[in-house]
């Protein structure tokens, strides 16, 4: 019943816009700042764990258009001068980012500050600290509220793979001759679920896990993809925004795999989960606490 009381008081702001203000189809997409602000400090009250959160923010971004472009580092930056925050497109990263990012929030200013936490290494903006890669970078750097769980939930089916990863190839593909300060080549193991073996371990997945689908032909890189996993009515549905579309959707886990199961591209699916010690109702992280958070 509380949630349908947020959700309904959600609407009823996203009512409130103008009917002449140029909106896009999803539902987070048409508010305000301050709209985004009063939602997210009703929330952040309503007894709600942070995967509760995730499961309702994610859904309103339900049928947002897809862009590689969709955010950057500010309209000041050296090289990607797109938005630090955008509502009107997404993309896998993006998409996740904000969504985590909301979901530990109680009010607009915490998001967008632990939205660049999330997204950079010590929040700290720039091309070269954005934490581009899921698997060497973005999880590393978010272990303090992310948990690498891959083992936990494919138990013996899981399996490993290591590949070296060069951040001076990528930043120089780029057209960047500054390397100054860019991490140096490394050889990262990554446990992964193989895509043959995620039906058998499908009860083990919890409402709020993040994925990441692994290639498996590339020896430079891990990651090809993230998307989300919820409980919906019962079931568990993957929630992702797709290129292949241009949109931001849902599939149903049994779906989701036939869809799949032909496909040779990739190796399987890494997890990633909230730590238990945040994800509790109420539980709510102040950007400010973040270092102090990192240094446990």
């Amino acid at each position: 019943m509380k949630k349908t009381l947020v959700l309904i008081s959600a609407l009823l702001l996203l009512i409130s816009c103008s009917p002449r203000e140029k909106s896009p189809a999803a539902p987070i997409g048409k508010m305000s700042h301050a709209q985004i602000d009063s939602v997210l400090m009703v929330n952040a009250k309503m007894n709600y764990s942070i995967s509760d959160r995730m499961r309702l923010y994610s859904e309103m971004f339900l049928g947002t258009p897809y862009s590689w472009n969709a955010t950057g580092d500010g309209p000041y930056a050296l090289l990607e001068k797109y938005p630090l925050v955008n509502f009107d497109s997404t993309n896998c990263m993006v998409y996740t980012e904000h969504v985590l990012a909301l979901s530990i929030s109680d009010s607009w200013d915490n998001f967008f500050n632990n939205l660049q936490q999330i997204r950079y290494k010590d929040g700290i903006i720039g091309m070269r600290t954005r934490n581009h890669y899921t698997m060497a970078d973005w999880l590393p750097e978010n272990r303090w509220l992310l948990e690498d769980v891959a083992r936990k939930v494919g138990g013996d089916y899981t399996r490993s793979i290591t590949r070296t990863i060069s951040h001076e190839n990528f930043f120089t593909r780029k057209g960047i001759r500054d390397l100054r300060y860019v991490k140096l080549d490394r050889m990262i193991t990554v446990e992964y679920i193989p895509m043959r073996d995620l039906d058998k371990v499908k009860a083990n997945f919890r409402n709020g896990d993040i994925v990441a689908m692994l290639f498996a032909n590339r020896d430079d890189i891990f990651s090809a993809h993230m998307l989300m996993l919820y409980e919906k009515d019962g079931e568990l549905y993957f929630r992702e925004a797709s290129n292949s579309i241009n949109t931001t959707f849902e599939t149903a886990f049994d779906n989701w795999l036939e869809s799949k199961k032909e496909n040779t591209r990739y190796a399987g699916l890494a997890v990633m989960r909230v730590r238990d010690e945040y994800n509790k109702p109420n539980a709510v992280v102040l950007p400010w606490d973040i270092p102090k958070l990192k240094n446990k």
